[in-house]
């Protein structure tokens, strides 16, 4: 199925999650803020947060500099 992540198409499994698109991205442990079509999603949730076709999907990633 089709989503969009961070304005671009992508393809992901049928029912995929949100901890798995994370996970399949190598952002697993990185400190992140997803939005998934609106809704800010806590990342208690992202196992339970099943992706739907047409999801816009916002992955904001923090990092530390000086």
């Amino acid at each position: 199925m089709t989503i969009m992540l961070n304005g671009t198409q992508r393809e992901v499994r049928e029912a995929s999650t949100l901890a798995e698109l994370i996970a399949a991205l190598g952002l697993e442990g990185t400190a992140l803020v997803a939005e998934v079509s609106g809704q800010i999603v806590m990342p208690d949730a992202y196992a339970s947060a099943t992706l739907k076709p047409g999801d816009h999907v916002e992955l904001v990633r923090f990092v530390g500099g000086g």
